[in-house]
């Protein structure tokens, strides 16, 4: 019989060793669980998908190991396991982290395993976001209304762009045209509604523009995801032909440093306040406003530049400006312009602070005074 302590000792220091003491899907420090058949210590997130894929999951703290299962982890380990199923991960091929989107970090977990798409073994057919091309409905937002209709998406590697039609007679040709230069996509769940929801953000006439989409398979919206960061990923191998893919994938899709509803007055600080949606971009150093979460076209944006060359960020205390019915301020000064916005709570406040002085503290690249350039121009 099992010496149930002694095994439980030896599970214990096996997690602790380098490579183990981290989920060996996304990186949570101090997993708890181990997946037996795989070999590999995982958190409790992940481990919920293992069980999903009909292998045994089990507590290191709770439950009982028997002495082959306790053989089977030492002979194994997560850094065994990468060598086995990450062993041709795409550099384009997001890897998701602890604190990723659920169905990114599920749909990893199944490609990796239950796919085994990263093995190095050919595969047939192809998985979609290695051919350059992939074509699809996905449910879209209408511009105006909150109502999803399904629609036929485009991408194309060749063309760098993705387009999408709002009929299915393609013969009068696409509702857009979308280039791929400067596409962002991520995944916002909470904000569309639905659990494989995706934003996709593009500029369009010096405009930032958003699409709202999801699909109801999980494996599908991850695929529609890589393929996307597959063409872009492409499209910087173009545009910077001596970069490195490490650095490269860096720039190839981001999620937002903060959204959230804040107040804006008007130019001369005297106008009424409006409740304005915002998102801030750090790779852009754009603040975008909107109307609403789910607006189609920003109403304008403030660009966050450097202290060395005018900008700044503080808290503000409201003075004569009036209708706002938040108190807790945040003042951006551009070169050209002093912004004032309210939040609600203080926590909100000191939240805005910190990232927009964490944008405000990285320096300038060459890209981002033509941004700048861009920004000022539009007034």
């Amino acid at each position: 019989m099992a010496d149930s302590e002694r095994n439980r000792k030896i599970l214990l220091g096996l997690v602790k060793q380098p490579g183990n003491d981290r989920c060996a899907d996304c990186g949570a420090p101090g997993p708890d669980w181990a997946s037996c058949k795989l070999g590999v210590f995982v958190c409790l997130q992940c481990s919920g998908t293992h069980r999903s894929l009909s292998t045994r999951v089990k507590s290191l703290l709770l439950d009982f190991f028997e002495d082959d299962v306790v053989e089977s982890m030492k002979s194994k380990g997560n850094a065994k396991a990468k060598a086995v199923y990450e062993k041709a991960v795409p550099p384009f091929y997001y890897r998701p982290q602890e604190n990723d989107n659920k169905v990114l970090k599920e749909q990893w977990i199944r490609a990796k395993y239950e796919r085994q798409e990263f093995t190095g073994e050919r595969k047939y057919p192809p998985p979609g976001y290695t051919t350059g091309f992939y074509e699809g409905m996905l449910w879209k937002k209408g511009k105006e209304k909150t109502l999803f209709l399904q629609r036929k998406f485009v991408l194309s590697e060749r063309e760098f762009n993705l387009m999408y039609y709002n009929k299915e007679d393609e013969s009068k040709g696409p509702k857009a045209v979308i280039s791929i230069k400067n596409l962002n996509a991520t995944f916002q769940p909470e904000k569309i509604g639905h659990p494989h929801g995706l934003q996709i953000t593009y500029h369009d006439d010096d405009h930032t523009r958003n699409l709202y989409v999801y699909h109801e398979s999980a494996e599908e919206i991850v695929t529609w995801y890589n393929a996307i960061r597959a063409v872009r990923f492409a499209y910087l191998k173009t545009a910077f032909p001596t970069g490195k893919d490490q650095d490269l994938a860096l720039k190839i899709t981001r999620n937002y440093l903060k959204e959230g509803y804040m107040e804006k007055t008007g130019p001369l600080q005297k106008e009424m306040f409006k409740k304005r949606w915002f998102i801030l971009d750090s790779q852009s150093r754009a603040l975008l406003y909107f109307k609403g979460p789910l607006d189609a076209e920003e109403l304008g944006v403030v660009f966050i530049g450097t202290e060395s060359i005018g900008y700044s960020v503080k808290e503000y205390v409201p003075k004569t400006a009036r209708g706002n019915k938040w108190k807790c301020g945040v003042m951006v000064q551009t070169p050209g312009r002093q912004f004032i916005f309210m939040c609600e709570q203080e926590s909100e406040q000191k939240e805005w602070l910190e990232a927009l002085r964490e944008v405000l503290s990285r320096p300038m690249a060459p890209q981002d005074y033509i941004g700048e350039a861009r920004v000022r121009n539009r007034r």
